[in-house]
């Protein structure tokens, strides 16, 4: 049985999107963030700040779009230039290709955003505060299936990127706050989910329980992979992406 993870795949994919240039654009909203975060800190009268900002601010910008650049870039690129064709006629599956970049995607995501994001609330309310823990778990959530959607999406369409801020702007954005089903379907509601759990702080704007959002997180994020698995070894027979 092939393994389901390639240790040669995590470690070039690995170097091939740290090395990027764009790998300077990972680190951009998380600095802005804890620069903020630091800003009101010092300055704001009242702490009421804390988790209305850095839930909306993380789990709103810093979060989904450093999921965005990093899920398309695992495996966007090589669809782009054609090099993915060398990679699939090696022995590898196409599970372990999608799984392995996948699990960088997320371990990337989490070190330039869920982290940040603990950072962000460890300044404003302490190391060891609800806020630090709830924010870190809600958005180790959020990387995992935001990550799933994207790495689909790199391989759905040669215009991730576009697609992908459409998505977070009307679906994220403005459909899953206004439209009650919607939030059944959000990565973001995930997140906050699982993050007011610990939390408990309306500011939040959680709409799910925490099994409720654990839950759809899970089945979200298997579906995704498999989806990605299955349209990736379509392209291996076809040679180019519909």
């Amino acid at each position: 049985m092939p393994a389901l993870v390639n240790g040669v795949v995590l470690r070039l994919t690995f170097r091939a999107t740290i090395g990027r240039r764009r790998a300077l654009l990972f680190a951009l909203p998380a600095v802005i963030m804890i620069a903020l975060s630091a800003v009101l800190t010092a300055t704001a009268h009242s702490p009421v700040w804390r988790a209305e900002f850095l839930g909306d601010f993380g789990f709103s910008v810093v979060l989904p779009l450093t999921s965005l650049i990093i899920g398309v870039s695992v495996l966007g690129a090589e669809i782009d230039d054609s090099s993915i064709l060398h990679l699939l006629a090696t022995p590898v599956s196409r599970v372990s290709v999608v799984l392995s970049k996948y699990l960088v995607a997320v371990g990337l995501t989490f070190v330039f955003a869920a982290i940040p994001e603990y950072l962000a609330a460890s300044i404003a309310s302490g190391f060891s505060s609800k806020l630090a823990y709830g924010l870190l778990a809600g958005a180790a959530v959020g990387c995992v299936t935001y990550n799933a959607f994207f790495v689909m999406l790199s391989i759905v369409t040669r215009r991730a990127v576009p697609v992908g801020l459409l998505y977070l702007l009307v679906w994220e954005g403005l459909l899953a706050n206004l439209v009650p089903g919607v939030r059944f379907l959000s990565a973001g509601q995930y997140s906050v989910g699982v993050a007011n759990s610990i939390i408990h702080n309306s500011a939040l704007n959680a709409h799910l329980t925490l099994g409720t959002a654990l839950g759809l997180a899970i089945v979200a994020t298997v579906g995704l992979l498999l989806v990605s698995s299955w349209r990736l070894s379509a392209f291996s027979i076809k040679g180019d992406l519909a």
